[in-house]
């Protein structure tokens, strides 16, 4: 048994913000950001939070197929921005979208977060015998940013995007998956510190920088050396040729970043589908985003037997593909 896409959607926003926006509130020009990043705008939340993103993207979903909402088993939300630690953004949406007979829970692996949390929902799917499940990635990275620091807040936007899965017999659903981590460069990339605090600790003062935090060039340096190799090993491992896969569904971070991975693994840059220059990086929520953009311009069918290769890279360090077949 295996998993079925049958429906995506997406939800960013209504207020998108442009690079030149930007330069009222910080010392950055559109040139700057579009040459090394190629992002022209991004979404940002302004009364709406995580699970708000997340439950309009799943309600889009839901919308195009037709389910009962009743007969989802699980919702998986992956994210690095939840509204509160507790209770999960799932269980926000599950509540929203009356999915009474489900369970629900986060996934935070930062950027590649929908990856993973596809890789867990197949395997739920399958081993407790669940017809439908729903799996978002969403985020509003506009509160985890520092809006004084040029060099990450004008990568990052906010958006939420979502699959809805249904178990199936047939020859779709993940071909291979390579799943990756290297906590040992995890301060590469580090959001929203929590020291231990209670009558015990003796803390010399508060904390009071939790933004983002991004070594920008070794975060660059990791995505464009480890992501060919786990594409290449995911291809390698269904036994398919790089040539045979239809459309590469990629984390969208940096242009710059898939235009090297593109030459490094020989494959022409239009097999690479690319929103970075309207969303910017909206971490998990990228790769769903993207795939529903994709369905929506026709650029991947249902029952297609179209083969996708979605790779997410990023905090944790993580990073990790999915060969998957419509």
């Amino acid at each position: 048994m295996k998993s079925e896409i049958i429906a995506t959607g997406k939800y960013a926003p209504e207020n998108r913000v442009f690079n030149t926006d930007l330069q009222k509130w910080m010392d950055t020009s559109d040139e700057w950001i579009r040459t090394r990043t190629g992002i022209k705008s991004r979404h940002l939340a302004v009364d709406e939070n995580t699970s708000d993103l997340c439950i309009e993207a799943a309600k889009s979903a839901l919308a195009k197929s037709g389910i009962d909402p009743r007969e989802i088993g699980f919702i998986i939300v992956a994210t690095m921005t939840p509204d509160f630690q507790s209770p999960s953004v799932a269980c926000l949406v599950q509540s929203a979208i009356g999915a009474s007979n489900s369970f629900a829970f986060d996934l935070n692996a930062a950027c590649s977060g929908f990856v993973f949390a596809l890789s867990t929902a197949e395997k739920l799917l399958v081993s407790l015998d669940q017809p439908y499940g729903v799996v978002v990635g969403g985020e509003t990275m506009s509160k985890a940013v520092d809006w004084k620091d040029r060099s990450t807040a004008v990568l990052f936007g906010d958006g939420a995007g979502a699959v809805l899965l249904k178990k199936t017999n047939q020859s779709k659903g993940i071909l291979a998956e390579k799943l990756h981590s290297d906590g040992s460069r995890g301060t590469s990339l580090t959001s929203k510190h929590y020291p231990v605090e209670n009558p015990l600790t003796n803390l010399p003062e508060k904390e009071t920088n939790t933004a983002l935090s991004m070594d920008g060039k070794g975060i660059f340096d990791f995505a464009v050396r480890k992501v060919p190799e786990n594409i290449r090993e995911t291809a390698a491992a269904a036994g398919i040729s790089l040539e045979e896969i239809d459309l590469f569904v990629l984390h969208q971070a940096n242009d710059r970043i898939l235009q090297i991975i593109a030459k490094k693994l020989g494959m022409p840059l239009s097999k690479f589908a690319s929103n970075i220059q309207e969303y910017g990086n909206t971490s998990a929520g990228s790769i769903p985003i993207l795939l529903d953009d994709c369905f929506e311009k026709a650029a991947l069918k249902n029952g297609s037997a179209q083969k996708i290769m979605m790779t997410g890279f990023g905090g944790g360090l993580t990073w990790g593909s999915i060969l998957y077949q419509l």
